[in-house]
């Protein structure tokens, strides 16, 4: 009797008719986020270390083709305008595959159950799922930024580290949300592949990557005001060169405002269960 009485006082557990999870669960919410950093951390070889790759080819072929002969935009060097550009596409791209994979993976292999089950709210299971998506943008850009340090005739020095802060996570918490809007309404791969195709590429290469708005005309410049990207890359570049294609206080609300309807949506969807519960 004296033994259960010592157990029923321990910190551990606490008296009857007393909840144990208060607000948040904050236990299960860092499992969850864990899960999903360890999940593409076992496979960095391919979630990390080859967009890097991937990116740098990019920036040696764009560079061998139009940084010859001193071409400069925005009063920089072709190289040093490119790459920072490089560097968010890389970030979001990878957070848009970081959700969208797992949420479909969990469908098709029947182990989302195992994320509705455990009492994780509809929040915490956004806030989990966007940390993971955050944490890889995040391990990308650093693997990507440090490789361009060593690359010879790139400059990616950072003069406003709040611009880079800023908009790299509204472009991870962006194509974070995305990632999972489309795991949850995809119901094959294909379903996820043709977003990524015709969706999430050409945004991203129309963004203003590897040119400047002058170089646009009529509706291609109006276009490329309204795309999103343009301005997750233009205030990430804004951090490293110190100069900007477009408005920055603009591009800083509006992307705050996709990000709170995106968020707001992705909860309201994994409160109500859609295309997740059977």
């Amino acid at each position: 009797m004296a033994e259960a009485t010592d157990i029923a006082a321990s910190p551990r557990f606490q008296p009857p008719g007393v909840p144990r999870i208060g607000v948040v669960n904050w236990y299960g919410l860092g499992i969850l986020y864990a899960k999903e950093v360890r999940r593409f951390w076992k496979v960095q070889t391919q979630t990390i270390w080859a967009p890097a790759i991937t990116t740098l080819l990019f920036l040696a072929i764009f560079t061998v083709a139009l940084g010859r002969g001193g071409h400069t935009l925005l009063g920089h060097p072709f190289a040093n305008f490119v790459a920072p550009g490089l560097i968010v596409m890389a970030m979001i791209q990878n957070a848009f595959a970081n959700t969208s994979s797992t949420i479909l993976i969990g469908k098709v292999q029947g182990t989302i159950i195992d994320v509705l089950m455990p009492p994780l709210s509809a929040g915490e299971l956004t806030a989990a799922f966007l940390g993971g998506a955050i944490t890889r943008a995040v391990a990308v850009g650093l693997a990507v930024w440090l490789a361009m340090l060593l690359w010879p005739g790139v400059e990616v020095v950072v003069r406003h580290g709040w611009a880079v802060v800023y908009y790299g996570l509204m472009g991870a918490v962006m194509l974070g949300a995305m990632g999972i809007l489309t795991g949850m309404w995809a119901e094959k791969f294909d379903h996820a592949a043709a977003i990524t195709n015709f969706v999430i590429q050409p945004l991203s290469l129309l963004s203003g990557t590897f040119y400047t708005l002058d170089k646009l005309h009529g509706h291609w410049a109006a276009a490329s005001h309204a795309n999103p990207f343009f301005f997750i890359i233009d205030g990430f570049r804004y951090g490293f060169l110190g100069v900007s294609d477009g408005p920055l206080l603009f591009g800083a609300l509006f992307l705050a405002g996709i990000n709170l309807a995106l968020v707001a949506l992705t909860y309201a969807l994994f409160r109500s269960g859609w295309k997740l519960r059977a």
